[in-house]
């Protein structure tokens, strides 16, 4: 059902099933697939492809132009997944021609009340944003990642699968797999056990990530000596795969 009072472009495609309610307007470009749900006041402007089964609450601005400098009314993407649910006042850009003309957002995330996802980010899927959790520009946010309410995260900054911010933490390099980060210079402080194990880690994985992690912050070796150790620990053992994966490819350093 749309509301009489929505404005719908004509060159919107909007499946039979979707509802939008009061007031909302929707531009050119823009896709919506079956069983999604649309509030009131919401603005969402194309090319801009939301998948099944979102909903999307009143006040929230998706698909806006990035706020670049370097943008010049190019014809750039955003692309939602399915199954996400996207709070009150959330704000989400499109990409730019420099940061590879689109901003992604996966699949069964939780994005909460003013979050804002800038221009070119990568979101992944299974992911929490507590209010007020912000990306900047060119920001890749792994699975199961949960950001506390008004984290931060740095331009360029990847955030590794399994990790935690705590509130009001500003993440400036990039965080590994599995590491829970706190305070204003995002300073590792464990793992994320809790999350691990709502994910069914076993004991022995987890244990695995808590040596690795010991290896890494906790031995006093230095940076090429641990990954010589982590490497060792790696071999026959998936998450710590992922763990050496993420520290051979980071390119702005880990968190410290």
């Amino acid at each position: 059902m749309i509301d009489k009072t929505a404005i719908i472009d004509a060159n919107a495609e909007i499946a039979d099933d979707v509802e939008i309610g009061p007031y909302t307007v929707i531009g050119a470009k823009v896709k919506i697939d079956s069983g999604s749900w649309i509030g009131p006041h919401v603005v969402i402007k194309g090319p801009t492809t939301i998948g099944k089964n979102n909903k999307i609450f009143q006040f929230s601005s998706i698909g806006e132009a990035p706020q670049d400098k370097k943008y010049f009314d190019e014809d750039t993407q955003l692309i939602i997944g399915d199954d996400n649910l996207i709070r009150e006042s959330v704000t989400i850009n499109r990409g730019t021609v420099q940061g590879g003309n689109v901003t992604r957002i996966g699949s069964k995330n939780w994005i909460m009340a003013y979050c804002h996802i800038a221009h070119d980010c990568i979101v992944g899927n299974d992911i929490v944003f507590a209010n007020c959790a912000s990306l900047a520009g060119h920001v890749t946010i792994k699975d199961h990642v949960i950001l506390g309410g008004f984290t931060l995260v740095h331009q360029f900054a990847n955030v590794g699968e399994y990790s935690f911010s705590a509130r009001a933490s500003g993440i400036m390099r990039d965080v590994p797999p599995y590491v829970v980060v706190s305070g204003y210079s995002g300073s590792p402080s464990g793992i994320n056990i809790e999350g691990l194990k709502r994910h069914q880690f076993s004991d022995a994985k987890i244990r695995n990530i808590k040596n690795a992690y010991k290896l890494l912050y906790k031995s006093k070796l230095k940076f090429d000596e641990a990954m010589v150790e982590i490497e060792k620990l790696a071999k026959g053992n998936e998450e710590i795969e992922a763990f050496y994966s993420f520290l051979i490819d980071t390119k702005r350093g880990i968190v410290r």
